[in-house]
């Protein structure tokens, strides 16, 4: 009877995951994504991409040589972060964008705060917002995914300019025929991504849920119950790649559950607030920062009480 009892200090439960095995499920969810995004851009994409990732990881591997850790390059983080980054630019950027995108989300917004699991927000995200605002025109060029487009504007700049060209067809939408983003474009392809994931426990539905059905009811209002406008706003731009791939985050998401909450329903409110309202035609990823941002206080003030503590 002695042997059976033992005394130790928690954690008493320990799960078999790594972040190796979560990183690298998040790079072969995204990959169907990124390929068709060179399939419908050439061989320019597949070089941002490239570049995106090489120096995500040299990045990592020089802020760790200079503050004297250990190397882990190998836990797939930063493949994760570049190839996050490369899917979020036009595939007409110069080659230099992708690189100075890529140290900036590792160098500055993940290895000067700690590093894996100590940033606030998303370092990919982050280092998008920095290359909008630094050189929009060379982020906001896109090229026509055919020879014979009337234009290479996407779905949302067509509705944010009111141009007099025909949106893409729904279908269209769907599979990824359509200008923008390497590989925001495929809504397929990020669902398939998307559902490898959930098969694999690495994310939960509940935030990219409330996220993209929160957006969906709002904007539903706002264009009187037009089904098929609504439907070419979830399909177009970065809500589905955000919502499941960067909103999930761990590091710079909530993690109480009323937190996640608040956190899916801030987001879906600010992408539909800066598409309808703002200057720029896409959201998402301001909306993503600005909850990670807000997330600590947020997980500060729906934290549950300890059982057996004081009111």
């Amino acid at each position: 009877m002695e042997n059976r009892l033992f005394v130790s200090s928690s954690p008493h439960i320990r799960s078999s995951e790594t972040t190796q095995r979560i990183m690298r499920d998040v790079t072969i969810a995204l990959l169907p994504a990124a390929a068709y995004g060179v399939y419908n851009f050439g061989l320019r994409a597949l070089v941002v991409l490239v570049l995106s990732v090489v120096s995500a990881i040299a990045a990592e591997a020089m802020c760790q040589k200079i503050r004297k850790q250990a190397l882990t390059i190998n836990d797939y983080s930063a493949i994760v972060t570049g190839l996050l980054l490369g899917m979020n630019l036009p595939s007409e950027v110069p080659y230099w964008i992708p690189v100075v995108g890529s140290f900036f989300a590792i160098a500055i917004v993940k290895q000067a705060f700690g590093g894996l699991g100590h940033n606030f927000i998303n370092p990919a995200l982050a280092a998008r917002a920095m290359l909008v605002a630094s050189w929009p025109v060379q982020m906001t060029t896109w090229t026509p995914v055919t020879p014979d487009a009337v234009s290479s504007a996407t779905a949302l700049g067509i509705i944010k300019e009111g141009l007099d060209v025909p949106l893409p067809s729904l279908f269209d939408l769907f599979i990824g025929k359509m200008g923008g983003c390497i590989g925001e474009t495929s809504a397929l392809l990020l669902l398939l991504g998307a559902a490898y994931l959930l098969y694999r426990g690495v994310i939960s539905i509940k935030i990219p849920g409330i996220y993209i059905g929160t957006f969906t009811l709002l904007t539903l209002l706002i264009t009187g119950f037009d089904v098929q406008l609504t439907l070419v706003h979830i399909l177009s731009g970065g809500l589905i790649l955000g919502a499941f791939f960067m909103a999930t985050d761990y590091a710079s998401s909530p993690i109480t559950p009323k937190g996640q909450i608040i956190y899916a329903v801030g987001m879906g409110l600010l992408t539909v607030v800066i598409r309808f309202y703002g200057g720029y035609p896409e959201g998402v990823s301001y909306s993503i920062l600005l909850m990670n941002v807000a997330a600590p206080l947020i997980d500060k003030y729906t934290k549950p009480r300890v059982f057996g503590g004081a009111k």
